[in-house]
């Protein structure tokens, strides 16, 4: 079995309202998110959303990126997602991390402060340029777009 990664530090600086609260941390030894909790109480009423505070920043290595995911558990039980998922944290931002929560469900949703909102995943970044040109190599698939690959002919 090939050997894991080496772990990268993401400095975390803990904001007032963030006192008290646990950093972002794997619930397994295996788990690929971090799950990250609230530092506000906030109620979401049906298609609400929210922009809900951790109480921290970090800066990420140059060359990562965080990537903000939805809980599975908040999903399929109550409607709770992000809408903009997955959500990227880009290294060069210092600002508090929030989460944005969306409601897709049919009753108001309660977040409490100390709540489990969502998953980070430390992801590496490749960058990628342009190259402008008169024509495109040929295919299979050609222009065919959305769900063209999944319709029998």
């Amino acid at each position: 079995m090939p050997s894991p990664l080496a772990p990268i530090e993401i400095a975390l600086k803990r904001l007032p309202h963030g006192a008290g609260l646990p950093v972002p941390a794997y619930a397994t030894a295996h788990a690929a998110g971090m799950d990250v909790v609230s530092a506000e109480d906030v109620t979401l009423p049906p298609r609400g959303r929210h922009a809900i505070a951790t109480g921290f920043a970090m800066a990420i290595p140059q060359g990562y990126e965080i990537q903000v995911r939805p809980r599975s558990g908040l999903a399929l039980k109550h409607g709770i997602s992000l809408p903009n998922t997955p959500g990227t944290i880009d290294a060069d931002y210092r600002g508090e991390l929030k989460i944005i929560l969306i409601n897709h469900g049919d009753e108001p949703f309660t977040v409490a402060r100390g709540d489990r909102i969502a998953q980070l995943v430390a992801a590496p970044v490749q960058i990628a340029t342009f190259a402008e040109v008169d024509e495109l190599d040929d295919t299979v698939r050609g222009a065919g777009g959305f769900g063209s690959t999944g319709v029998a002919t």
